[in-house]
């Protein structure tokens, strides 16, 4: 057996906000636990807590790593890289013994997010034979508790725990995350471990740490704000006492009556709520950044989708988040996958203004950082549910995102993205990269362009392909100078590449964000 040596005093801020456990016994957070996936080819942090300087050993594989804790109990060792492989024991000794069962050694993929992460698979299309086809033992599962916190804790709430993946086990799973890795288990034979921590109607400012927000100015407004929110509870919170007691009458009234009670009143944001301005990052995220991990998977936007929120503040929003993250887990650029938001709404009938629209936007701005990809759901979602049905076509973009981006292989993981725009006359030709094995159109003709003059009036605009690039006119602008695509809610659109994905949607101008009328 070889054998390697480490002394290891605490190091500040690595993992901060739980203390030591009483006892002389050696704890593990709740990451580690039988069934669980360690990331292969890299070196792996294990951690933990024990009496202070107590030696702890760690072995794995036929190698063995000693630290010893610090004044805190406070431990962790580093894992030498290993490559796919298991069932294997871990073994954690020190004044007591952990040895922890069937572990496998694949690929670890964090998703997160808000409720489209979240939607489990008993709410997916087909999801019935979804579910009893959901029967991979190298495929394993862990969800972290819902939580919010004040400070960054070190160790997930509750009671979880790593699960192998079963029809039983995935029904209440994310089931983009688990469509995801599905995909990459046909291309890529190495077991596959999903940590999801998501929460519905979250924005994502609960998901960046509160250090980042508060060393930014422009996040001063929203933190004062939210500043504003806390001191109004307490009158919020008595209104609402009154309004759900007049409802409860109303409510048992209603149902005596065999009646339908209208919906409850909302309860106000306050104190632990969960739109808390770095409150899931600390509560849900945190834990998770010792922790070595191939990449990370989002899913979210509608809750910053809203006409009076900024989709230039988004812009910068999710720009911290990835990079906070990235710099929280200290692994360089690991992959970012996320999704852009998905079609939704009635479709208007002419180009309008959109605050889905201009949330898009700020997302595809995220590409502009290295190693990220985005999944492109403009075709799969439904008007009148924010929840659309098909995961599965948003799990396999994610994973053609992840096969290009960190496992190498040359497909076409992109639907077709602007790429310039040429003035000709009454018309502008469009330019786009990703067209993979060249443009194509679904349906009987091209729709979802717009096109504007001088006067920055958008009407609709008749589009042709012509080789690889897209023109545009209209009888109603004689001198066109910008163009729109799939610029709404819910847009009409159909340009694809052959490889089946659909066009990015996209802007040529930049103009402000609802320019006043003349």
């Amino acid at each position: 057996m070889r054998r390697i040596h480490v002394f290891v005093l605490a190091v500040a801020g690595l993992l901060s906000g739980v203390s030591a456990p009483a006892g002389a016994d050696v704890k593990l957070p709740r990451l580690f636990s039988d069934h669980m996936v360690l990331q292969r080819d890299r070196a792996v942090r294990v951690w933990g807590w024990a009496q202070p300087e107590e030696a702890v050993t760690v072995r794995f594989r036929g190698r063995e790593v000693t630290s010893a804790g610090g004044s805190d109990g406070r431990w962790f060792v580093m894992l030498p890289p290993s490559p796919a492989g298991g069932p294997f024991e871990l073994t954690v000794a020190g004044a007591n013994t952990i040895t922890l069962a069937d572990v496998l050694v694949g690929d670890v993929w964090v998703g997160s997010g808000q409720s489209n992460m979240e939607r489990a698979m008993t709410l997916v299309a087909d999801s019935d034979r979804e579910i009893a086809q959901a029967n991979d033992a190298r495929i394993r599962l862990f969800t972290v508790p819902r939580t919010v916190a004040d400070v960054p804790r070190d160790d997930v709430a509750g009671t979880a725990a790593w699960s192998v993946l079963t029809p039983e086990t995935v029904k209440t799973f994310s089931a983009v995350s688990y469509f995801f890795a599905r995909e990459l288990r046909r291309t890529h034979d190495v077991p596959m471990g999903l940590v999801h921590a998501s929460w519905g109607g979250t924005p994502a400012e609960s998901w960046v740490p509160e250090e980042t927000l508060g060393a930014d100015a422009a996040f001063q407004p929203l933190l004062w704000q939210w500043t504003r929110t806390l001191s109004d509870y307490p009158s919020a919170k008595t209104r609402y006492d009154k309004q759900r007691a007049e409802w409860d009458e109303l409510s048992a009234l209603a149902k005596a009556q065999g009646k339908d009670p209208k919906n409850p009143p909302t309860a106000p944001r306050g104190p632990g709520h969960h739109w808390t301005p770095g409150g899931l990052y600390a509560g849900m995220i945190a834990p998770l950044t010792p922790f070595t991990i191939r990449g990370a998977l989002w899913y979210q936007g509608e809750s910053n989708a809203q006409p009076y929120r900024s989709s230039l503040e988004y812009r910068r929003l999710f720009g911290a988040l990835i990079d906070s993250w990235r710099e929280r887990w200290n692994q360089d650029a690991f992959p970012f996958l996320f999704v852009q938001l998905a079609n939704y709404y009635p479709r208007q009938e002419a180009p309008s203004e959109s605050a889905w629209a201009e949330l898009r936007e700020a997302q595809s701005a995220a590409l502009a950082r290295p190693n990220t990809g985005m999944a492109v759901a403009i075709d799969i979602g439904e008007a009148e549910d924010i929840h659309p049905k098909n995961k599965q076509d948003v799990g396999r973009r994610l994973a053609l995102a992840a096969r290009a981006l960190s496992y190498g292989e040359r497909v076409v993981y992109s639907g077709p993205t602007f790429d310039g725009v040429i003035a000709d006359g009454p018309r502008l030709r469009v330019r786009f990269r990703h067209a993979g094995g060249g443009l194509v159109v679904k349906g009987e003709k091209l729709l979802g362009f717009a096109v504007a003059g001088r006067d920055r009036r958008f009407v609709w605009a008749d589009a042709r392909l012509d080789g690889e690039t897209v023109v545009v006119s209209s009888p109603q602008v004689e001198d066109p100078i910008a163009v729109r695509y799939a610029w709404a809610d819910n847009p009409a659109c159909s340009l694809y590449n052959r490889e089946g994905l659909p066009a990015v949607p996209f802007r040529s101008d930049d103009w402000p964000y609802h320019p006043p009328s003349p």
